[in-house]
């Protein structure tokens, strides 16, 4: 089954439509709380004039009397242990309470609201002449202007006591102001921010547009036109940030809606996401890439991908004989370390023998490691290579070429299969090879020149066939694939591999019974096979028969534990099944058990990622899950060996952090429902 049916993908806008949603429990304040800050409605801020004047929590502050008595306060240590102490301690607090009183006969606060009246009067002004020169389109001269008014708010803080310094953190710009003229700041920084976009500062303007946002995270207009503007700079990365706090912000507000499944219009669309991932995605493929081909240790494959490999080559059992016959790894172990006078042509026939029997063994580590060293001893030195005894420099060769594919050493690979070639120009097979390998690169039409040559030189090459079949799927041309898969197996009518291939053509196409077919053709040669009853359970999932899919997949697992797929695709059946009774989920613990083991019996198998990662995501309740499923992404990316194959799990990774670092700016620290 392909990754990418029935894939669990989970982007905001998806999420919402589904009812899974990624919502956040918003931390409250209390009402006695200094910074306790008031919605804006919707966030439209088009004049500044306030409704009434709230006394300012500063205006006991502006007087010198005041701010004395605050002083003596801090400065007299109000602490007693005892009797005579806290007699002197009640008359410190009599004489601060006839200090406050007599602040408050003096009338002072009404002078501070004339003031703080007057600022707003002013205020006003300057926004209506900055309103007049927008009209205009003298969009800088009206910054200017809005820049005068918000500077007009911060020469009216008051010199601030000892205490607001000390609860401001010793930082004057930190003393808050009253909640009218915040919310003047936020409109004025807006409208300046607005008329820097429109005349073409538009660094000013996203400076602007952060300042509004840490005092109100959910204005909407600076959000957005944040996001307008990291797209015009290409900072597509950041302006996925802000679709996915639009989007989060609006899942929040929603919430109830969206539990009731009432239908809502997001505030983007989705086109808006995928657009943006697909413009940040390839710059971070690029750099992952580049990453894991500077990567001197690369890993080989899994055991089951390299049997299978090995297995779908005509040779294969030819090879698997002759390693039986060389003897064991101690029998050729002996004989390359206890033989004294070995030439270097009988070194490398003798790591030629002990890699293959390695390979025979399943331990394909140490077969490279041989198959590197009588290269080693052969390269650029040909006269060794053609004492060896028999065909042993060719099988050198070969075997070398396919340990360097494997780890994919592509140009070595390919170097070691052309000298090979030369030795043996009528050998079909290694053209395959060499096939192979331009696939692997991405050179598609001179692998399809080889596998033309191959056939041209044995039309009976079923290799060429069955390989050239899988080029055919990769260019999207089904027909001609179906086609080299019927003729292979004409020739090769027990070829297990080209009929479950055919089996999945077949299937793609809604042929179901001549999938069908095929499976049952392919379980008649081998009824234990792994594949073939992950196929049939593929079949079944189809069908949508979820119970007998989980049988087969069960079933596939029994015979091999090592092949990843049946993990993999009995989650997904698990997923898919429907619910017997109102309310009931999908055992998604379960599923993620299983993606689990498919990541334990095989480390590189990446569809197992991408599943497990939005499993978990469905379940975060809280942002370091969601960090967890980044590092589970990073943990796949370095077996990648295509850009293919790290363009899907890129794009997760890539939505994922977008979505932390979109919650990290509207200050959540929780994905629960509330």
């Amino acid at each position: 089954m392909s990754s990418k049916q029935q894939q669990l993908w989970i982007s905001v806008a998806a999420v919402a439509a589904t009812g899974i949603l990624l919502v956040y429990l918003a931390s409250t304040v209390s009402e006695t709380s200094p910074q306790k800050k008031k919605k804006l409605g919707n966030g439209e801020e088009d004049s500044p004039k306030q409704r009434g004047l709230p006394v300012s929590p500063s205006l006991l502050k502006g007087t010198s009397t005041g701010k004395a008595a605050v002083d003596q306060s801090a400065a007299t240590p109000l602490v007693s242990n005892n009797s005579t102490d806290e007699k002197r301690l009640h008359l410190q607090i009599e004489e601060l309470d006839k200090k406050g009183k007599g602040l408050f006969k003096s009338k002072k606060f009404l002078d501070a609201a004339k003031d703080e009246k007057r600022l707003h009067l002013q205020i006003e002004e300057l926004d209506k002449k900055g309103k007049g020169l927008f009209k205009s389109k003298k969009f800088l001269d009206a910054a200017k202007v809005f820049s005068e008014a918000l500077d007009l708010i911060e020469q009216s803080k008051p010199a601030p006591t000892a205490t607001e310094l000390i609860l401001s953190g010793g930082e004057s710009s930190n003393i808050q102001l009253s909640t009218s003229l915040n919310r003047q700041v936020i409109t004025l920084t807006n409208n300046r921010s607005a008329m820097y976009e429109k005349g073409g500062l538009l660094e000013l303007a996203l400076e602007d547009c952060n300042q509004i946002l840490v005092l109100d995270a959910s204005h909407a207009k600076a959000r957005t036109r944040k996001l307008r503007i990291l797209e015009a700079q290409k900072e597509y990365g950041q302006a996925l940030v802000q679709v996915c706090a639009m989007q989060l912000k609006f899942m929040q507000d929603n919430r109830e809606k969206l539990r009731m499944g009432l239908p809502v219009q997001p505030p983007v669309p989705q086109q808006k996401l995928e657009e943006l991932v697909e413009q940040t995605v390839p710059v971070q493929v690029d750099l992952f890439y580049n990453q894991n081909q500077d990567r001197k240790d690369k890993p080989l494959p899994s055991n089951h991908t390299l049997i299978g490999l090995l297995k779908s080559f005509d040779g294969y059992n030819a090879w698997m004989s002759k390693a039986a016959k060389d003897g064991s790894v101690q029998e050729l172990s002996a004989k390359l370390h206890t033989e004294s006078g070995l030439s270097d042509s009988a070194k490398a026939s003798l790591y030629l023998k002990r890699g293959r029997r390695y390979a025979y063994d399943q331990k394909f580590d140490k077969a490279t490691a041989d198959f590197d060293a009588g290269f080693a001893l052969i390269k650029n030195n040909a006269p060794v290579g053609e004492a060896m005894e028999d065909d042993d420099y060719a099988r050198l060769l070969e075997w070398t070429g396919m340990a360097k594919h494997w780890k994919y050493d592509l140009d070595n690979a390919l170097t070691c299969y052309e000298i090979c070639s030369d030795l043996e120009p009528m050998n079909a097979g290694l053209l395959v090879k060499r096939a192979g390998v331009k696939m692997d690169g991405g050179k598609h039409d001179e692998a399809l020149e080889l596998f033309d040559a191959a056939l041209g030189l044995d039309p009976n090459t079923a290799d060429a066939l069955l390989h050239r079949a899988n080029l055919r799927l990769i260019q999207m041309k089904p027909f001609e694939a179906k086609q080299d898969l019927e003729q292979c197996l004409a020739l090769r009518p027990n070829h297990i591999l080209a009929r479950l291939r055919l089996a999945t053509i077949l299937m793609n196409s809604s042929d179901t019974a001549g999938a069908k077919e095929q499976v049952d053709e392919a379980g008649k040669i081998d009824p234990n096979n792994s594949d073939v009853h992950s196929y049939r359970g593929e079949l079944f999932f189809m069908q949508q028969e979820m119970e007998k899919a989980n049988e087969e997949f069960t079933k596939a697992i029994a015979c091999n534990p090592k092949n990843p797929t049946p993990y993999v695709n009995s989650a997904l059946a698990i997923m898919n099944t429907p619910p017997t009774a109102p309310g009931q989920v999908p055992d998604i613990p379960s599923a993620m058990k299983l993606l689990e083991q498919a990541i334990e019996v095989d480390p590189q198998f990446q569809a197992a990622y991408g599943q497990l990662g939005q499993l978990k995501l469905s379940l975060a309740t809280d942002l370091s899950v969601a960090r967890e499923v980044v590092g589970l992404y990073d943990q796949a990316i370095p077996f990648c060996r295509t850009k293919e194959e790290l363009k899907e799990i890129v794009s997760m990774r890539v939505l994922t952090v977008a979505q932390i670092d979109a919650a990290a700016e509207l200050g959540m620290e929780t994905f629960a429902m509330t």
